[in-house]
């Protein structure tokens, strides 16, 4: 299945119930003043889509995912390109890009495993302020139509 159409080309797919993953955002908006990164819940159509269109869990996904530039992007891979992106001394975090995929990602779920219990857990997704509110893809936002498959990278 095909990603749908029209998707930015730095889009941050997150758990829109979790505290840490909220923060993340938030970490993210105020370090991104130009607006290249969007955002949607994993909840959300536009996250369900996204998902369903990589073959990857619907329900209980414990992982953010990084669409960049059409590339499925996930866990510790997904963690590094999107400091990658932020540019400034973030940038320098994609070194450990060398570091074996699965001692990252095997830290990456420890963490992800106790996030709830670390840092906590809402009732219901983040609401953007007015001024985030563009760069966020919600309810009623899935483009239409579809791009070609979707390069998925973990």
């Amino acid at each position: 299945m095909a990603l749908p159409h029209g998707l930015p080309d730095r889009l941050v797919l997150f758990d829109g119930v979790c505290n840490l993953c909220n923060a993340s955002v938030r970490f993210i908006l105020r370090r991104d003043p130009s607006g290249k990164f969007h955002f949607a819940p994993l909840q959300s159509t536009v996250g369900k889509a996204v998902l369903e269109a990589a073959r990857l869990p619907i329900e209980h996904h414990d992982s953010f995912v990084y669409v960049r530039q059409g590339r499925i992007l996930e866990r510790s891979t997904a963690a590094l390109w999107m400091a990658r992106d932020l540019g400034g001394a973030w940038s320098m975090l994609f070194a450990f890009i060398i570091v074996p995929r699965p001692l990252r990602d095997g830290v990456y779920d420890l963490v992800a495993r106790y996030r709830y219990r670390w840092f906590g857990k809402r009732d219901a997704c983040m609401v953007p302020t007015p001024e985030q509110w563009a760069r966020f893809l919600m309810e009623d936002t899935v483009p239409r139509g579809t791009s070609p498959e979707p390069d998925r990278v973990r």
